[in-house]
């Protein structure tokens, strides 16, 4: 992928429906959150970090697939239960529930989302979202740009938010989620009554 592309791509928005949780934080929790460690667990989120690793391990397959084929085969059964544990962890370590599902603008530089409250602009937020397309709980921090009313009862807000020292892993993992997600959108205009969800308008 180009630099030019991969620029453009952070600024693909989709509609799409999200779970999403968030809670107001100050500027200190902001500071305090966000700083960066050696810990690849501390710079990014659990499944950035094993998507990094499965990149690095996508590398070395071909080679142990030609010496030992067995082996091979063997260490793709152990990646798939790993990816099955580390899904269960996710899920269960956060915040998020069915009760959470959102409708919001999505991309990798910024997200809005149906709200219950009303939220000034300049408001810091943590965010949690789960991006069903590869089952990654990403956590943001993000600053409030906007705040408009939104023809729902259950949510009567909509809240425009940019994104705060997202770690670059995260972001990658939200562009290929924007990217995967625009691909089905669009399949779903030509080909209707698959599984995809069609795009909603603007």
């Amino acid at each position: 992928m180009t630099n030019t592309t991969h620029e453009r791509r952070r600024f693909f928005r989709i509609e799409d429906t999200i779970n999403l949780y968030y809670r107001i934080i100050d500027e200190q929790q902001l500071q305090h959150l966000s700083q960066v460690s050696n810990d690849i667990l501390s710079t990014c989120s659990l499944a950035s970090a094993l998507d990094v690793l499965s990149q690095e391990a996508r590398v070395i397959a071909p080679r142990v697939e030609r010496s030992a084929p067995e082996v091979f085969e063997y260490l793709k059964i152990l990646d798939d239960k790993i990816d099955l544990i580390a899904q269960a962890i996710m899920r269960q370590s956060t915040d998020l529930t069915e009760h959470h599902s959102r409708n919001a603008n999505l991309s990798a530089t910024g997200i809005a989302f149906e709200a219950e409250e009303a939220l000034e602009p300049g408001t810091l937020l943590e965010i949690k979202m789960m991006l069903t397309s590869c089952m990654a709980v990403i956590i943001a921090y993000a600053k409030v740009i906007y705040c408009k009313p939104h023809d729902s009862s259950d949510y009567p807000y909509f809240i425009g938010v940019d994104y705060l020292n997202l770690k670059d892993e995260d972001r990658e993992l939200l562009i290929k989620h924007v990217v995967k997600r625009q691909m089905e959108q669009i399949r779903q205009i030509k080909h209707p009554g698959s599984d995809s969800q069609p795009p909603k308008p603007e």
